[in-house]
């Protein structure tokens, strides 16, 4: 072979090798692992579950104005910060059209309506993902990963990813605080507090075996502060015994988690807490441009409470100006307000370049096409 030959081929192996390493050149991107504040559609997907957004109105301010399994009338929190730091809106981990391609460009979203930190938690829900399952499938990504690219470039991949971990409010509204689930008789207070963060802190130590590197935990809101547990209670304001489990649990998983940050090798683990904004704009919503923060903007009228939002519901005039999208979640407006806070807290900055991110449906101060809305 003449030696121009034997450097063209020389050449051709080098562009084809760096076409390869180049195709495996992977974005951040995220891994969400959560409940219904977080959900995308893994419940759409799970034919048992009684945990669903599926039907008009949820999603009316986002994209099409369709059901795409958001409980919330638009985007989420993680949707909010994803934008904001320029990572791709990571697809339900149950969505038919993920695979691996999908999966290195955006990401993986894990959350399920009604899952929580406990396997027992949300068991009438029947179908739902806990946090347990959500690790396993990510083992299962892992995997699938590893066969596409090579152990050594998926490390990579996953280590260079961010993780979100956003559970806990089911753990007791779903769970602790009803009488019908044995863990509201087999603990107290104090000793359930303990087993659902140890719990979790097993999970993120897992979850960091795994490869998670910079990872946030978001904290509890103002629970007992929901449309739910305000028409639930005798007064029709907030249930302080709620409000204080929650703060109990904040403190806890704040240490606990910055314990983790300091010990495990390379692990940037954060809190995110953003109870004290929230509680300031349920108490103080005008100061934030609300006008209400009790009720929900999608409901049965005065019949209360409509544990979910159907055709039927009379939606609020103003979408804009409610704290609450439904019994249970808080409205795009409010989610994006609790994300400002986070964003703001950590100094989130662009992590990719300006992110795809899906628009926005219908202006939310819009009446809307259905004649049931008031």
């Amino acid at each position: 072979m003449s030696l121009n030959m034997k450097l063209f081929v020389s050449l051709l192996v080098m562009t084809v090798i760096g076409s390869v390493i180049k195709g495996y050149d992977c974005a951040i991107v995220q891994f969400i692992f959560g409940d219904s504040l977080s959900d995308v559609g893994n419940n759409e997907n799970l034919p048992r579950s009684l945990a669903k957004a599926n039907l008009p109105w949820y999603g009316i301010d986002f994209g099409d104005g369709l059901p795409n399994g958001r409980f919330t009338n638009g985007r989420t929190v993680s949707d909010i910060i994803g934008d904001t730091m320029g990572l791709p809106r990571p697809p339900a981990f149950l969505d038919p059209t993920l695979d691996e391609d999908l999966i290195m460009s955006n990401g993986v979203n894990y959350a399920s309506g009604g899952g929580g930190i406990l396997n027992e938690t949300g068991g009438y829900f029947i179908q739902r993902l806990c946090f347990s399952r959500q690790i396993e499938l990510f083992q299962g990504t892992q995997e699938l990963i590893s066969r596409k690219i090579g152990k050594n470039e998926s490390a990579k991949f996953f280590q260079n990813a961010r993780y979100v971990v956003a559970l806990g409010s089911n753990d007791f509204i779903n769970n602790f605080l009803m009488p019908v689930y044995t863990d509201s008789w087999k603990y107290n207070d104090a000793t359930f507090m303990n087993y659902l963060v140890g719990t979790l802190q097993d999970q993120l130590t897992l979850l960091h075996k795994l490869g998670a590197r910079q990872l946030m935990v978001f904290g509890l809101g103002p629970m007992g502060c929901i449309p739910l547990q305000r028409v639930l209670s005798t007064t029709g304001e907030c249930q302080d015994k709620t409000n204080e489990l929650a703060k109990t649990f904040n403190s806890a998983t704040d240490k606990m988690v910055t314990q983790l940050s300091s010990t495990l090798p390379n692990a940037e683990f954060k809190f995110g807490d953003a109870y004290d904004v929230v509680n300031d704009v349920i108490v103080n919503p005008y100061k934030y441009g609300f006008t209400n923060a009790d009720s929900p903007c999608c409901s049965f009228g005065r019949i209360r409470p409509a544990l979910t939002c159907v055709p039927a519901s009379v939606l609020c005039k103003d979408r804009s100006k409610y704290v609450f999208w439904d019994e249970y979640h808080p409205s795009d407006s409010a989610n994006q307000l609790i994300a400002t806070e986070l964003i703001k807290k950590f100094g989130f900055g662009k992590v990719n370049g300006p992110a795809a991110a899906p628009a926005m449906g219908p202006v939310a101060v819009a009446e809307g096409p259905s004649p049931s809305q008031g």
